[in-house]
């Protein structure tokens, strides 16, 4: 089966942590680009950033040098650590095989005192 399912979201408080993933099947996970994306309440769906097969990655300048993405090709896993996490990163965290059409469920990521 095609799928992506991430998992790792939950609360957190402002300044904490969290390591979100997305385990993928049914596919060439390691021959694929991987994208993480967010969608706060009400707001537009946006990139977070994206790893290549070669493991190069890029981010949005509102997450750089706080998220960090990495990939496991053993585990057809893709990660997104997060730190430093402030209230604005609440959101919804979906990952993408990149340029297609299939996207995970999504995670919730709540960051709140």
């Amino acid at each position: 089966q095609v799928q992506l399912v991430e998992s790792g979201g939950g609360l957190v408080q402002p300044g904490g942590s969290l390591r979100l993933s997305c385990a993928a099947s049914g596919f060439a996970f390691r021959l694929s680009a991987m994208g993480w994306y967010r969608q706060a309440p009400g707001k537009q769906r946006e990139l977070v950033g994206s790893i290549t097969s070669g493991e190069s990655t890029n981010y949005a300048d509102s997450v750089k040098g706080r998220f960090t993405i990495s990939r496991d090709n053993a585990k057809n896993t893709v990660y997104l650590q997060m730190n430093s996490l402030k209230p604005e990163d609440t959101a919804v965290y979906y990952c993408r095989r990149w340029g297609t059409a299939l996207w995970g469920q999504g995670t919730q990521v709540t960051v709140s005192s």
